[in-house]
């Protein structure tokens, strides 16, 4: 289903939704990497490919700088955490600094026993220093960031590390070529990578796990998938439980 809790305007005071179509083509890149149905069209397919996908236009980009993007993001945790049938939430937009609503938003959605993954931080590589971004740094999510083919410490070119990192995932050949996912106008296909694709394809993981195991709590996912991580048992510094074996996740 696809909701849109985001209101398009400067003013605070204003209201009514801007519908739930995606205007800026990221979260669509996002839902197709990590849900996107199996095709004979020569279009991409999601991690988690039969995942039954909840999909909420919160804001206009992905820095949550304005009031009614805030607004949206808390709306949408709290509207996803109050939904019995919404086991993930996967969000891969953020801030540098903290936000009091959408901290409440998440930690409502937490409460409500959702297993929450957020994007560590994308940027320049001259300014990825700034280290793990909000949310993700908070408790309650799991901080994804995006590592380097045949590393698990080696973050991409853009994608930002440090110690709130819980998982890493290769989306970045080391060659630097790129994949096509699916953009916002129908049937064609863009390139998108970064923590935020890197976080939609945890999510998409955690859905197999939980797919396969359907009476498991949301602690008991996160230690298969911690199990089956590179790092296992002692997290990196910077890098968290590193990247997740699927096959092993999901046996």
């Amino acid at each position: 289903s696809k909701n849109g809790v985001y209101v398009d305007s400067v003013w605070p005071w204003s209201t009514g939704y801007d519908g739930s179509a995606d205007k800026c083509g990221h979260g669509t890149s996002m839902a197709s990497t990590m849900a996107a149905p199996r095709n004979n069209l020569g279009q991409p397919v999601g991690v988690a490919y039969n995942a039954n996908l909840v999909t909420y236009r919160a804001a206009s980009n992905v820095v949550l700088d304005g009031y009614h993007e805030q607004n949206g993001v808390k709306i949408a945790f709290t509207e996803l955490g109050n939904n019995t049938s919404v086991k993930i939430i996967s969000m891969s937009m953020g801030h540098i600094f903290s936000v009091g609503k959408i901290e409440d938003g998440v930690k409502y959605a937490y409460s409500k026993g959702k297993l929450i993954f957020c994007a560590g931080g994308t940027s320049t590589s001259f300014t990825n220093f700034v280290g793990v971004i909000f949310p993700a740094w908070m408790p309650e999510t799991q901080a994804i960031t995006g590592v380097k083919e045949n590393t698990s410490n080696q973050r991409c070119d853009v994608c930002h590390s440090g110690a709130e990192i819980d998982f890493t995932y290769q989306m970045e050949r080391a060659s630097g070529n790129s994949i096509p996912v699916l953009s916002y106008y129908n049937a064609q296909t863009d390139y998108v990578g970064g923590s935020s694709v890197a976080t939609a394809s945890t999510a998409g993981i955690a859905a197999l796990v939980w797919a396969k195991n359907p009476s498991w709590t949301r602690d008991q996912v996160l230690n298969k998938m911690r199990q089956s991580a590179t790092y296992y048992p002692t997290p990196n510094s910077d890098y968290g439980y590193g990247n997740i074996n699927v096959l092993q996740a999901v046996q």
